[in-house]
């Protein structure tokens, strides 16, 4: 993953919450919590998930498929940003 190398701080850190909050549902499972505590610990996770998830769908097309010296206004790059933009939508 050479590509997320600039991210890769923030990328760690969000991985260090979500472990967190993985945590945080162990224990609740294992002192016997509330159902409805426990899915919504559940869920989330799953967010921040989704969310890192989409950062590094975001690094890969912005790395890999579009011209770093292409100028913006470049169909493309629009389509890469549009692209970006509807990978956000659906998961965070």
């Amino acid at each position: 993953m050479a590509h997320v190398k600039t991210e890769k701080v923030k990328l760690l850190h969000r991985l260090r919450r979500i472990r967190g909050q993985l945590e945080a549902i162990e224990r609740a499972v294992a002192e016997d919590g509330e159902c409805a505590r426990v899915l919504q610990q559940a869920t989330s996770c799953r967010g921040a998930m989704d969310g890192f998830i989409a950062e590094v769908i975001e690094d890969h097309i912005l790395e890999h498929m579009v011209d770093p010296d292409a100028p913006r206004s470049d169909p493309r790059v629009l389509a890469a940003e549009e692209l970006v933009s509807i990978v956000h939508t659906y998961l965070t």
